[in-house]
């Protein structure tokens, strides 16, 4: 099993920009929380990794998303369970790599929900994601503008994965980025 420092100079050897660096360290921490909170605490350290990686090849192979960094993590000896896990969140995007276990469901959802409950709480007043509450969430997830990037289809498509309303899914993925942003 790769350890957090070996995943994070992988992770670093292939981005170099900070928001990249941000949002893996974002998803890894936001894996962390569901793995305690969905009782699979033992795997904690697993659940962080494969969200600190998911994205290991975007920044060099956009084009070439969950199918490039397969084949980096292979040529550096990264366990198949992680390789699997990092590539099945581009599902029906980039590849045919379908979330099986909860946790890739999780890492499916919570990916792009990350990003849009992040642009959210750039915008409210007191940049904090403290006072952030669902409706403030529901109604940017409704305007297709905002946070243009991140897909509202994914996001729902992981929460039905999950079998959790989309408001389960936005009210955990909130208690979970409050644990550990300010």
């Amino acid at each position: 099993m790769v350890t957090r420092e070996e995943a994070w100079n992988l992770l670093t050897e292939y981005n170099k920009e900070a928001f990249h660096l941000e949002h893996a360290e974002i998803v890894e921490l936001t894996m962390k929380y569901f793995a305690r909170k969905l009782g699979y605490g033992e795997e904690e350290t697993f659940w962080g990794i494969v969200g600190l990686l998911h994205d290991l090849d975007f920044e060099q192979y956009p084009e070439e998303h969950c199918i490039k960094e397969q084949e980096i993590m292979r040529a550096h000896g990264i366990d198949e369970r992680i390789i699997h896990a990092t590539a099945s969140h581009g599902y029906g995007i980039t590849v045919d790599i379908k979330p099986e276990h909860e946790m890739e469901k999780v890492l499916y959802a919570v990916d792009e929900l990350t990003g849009l409950i992040g642009a959210a709480v750039l915008m409210r007043p007191s940049k904090s994601i403290q006072d952030l509450e669902l409706k403030s969430v529901k109604k940017k997830f409704k305007s297709k503008g905002f946070a243009a990037g991140c897909s509202r289809e994914v996001i729902e498509r992981g929460a039905e994965m999950l079998g959790w309303t989309l408001d389960e899914l936005i009210e955990q993925t909130i208690e979970a980025l409050k644990t550990f942003q300010d």
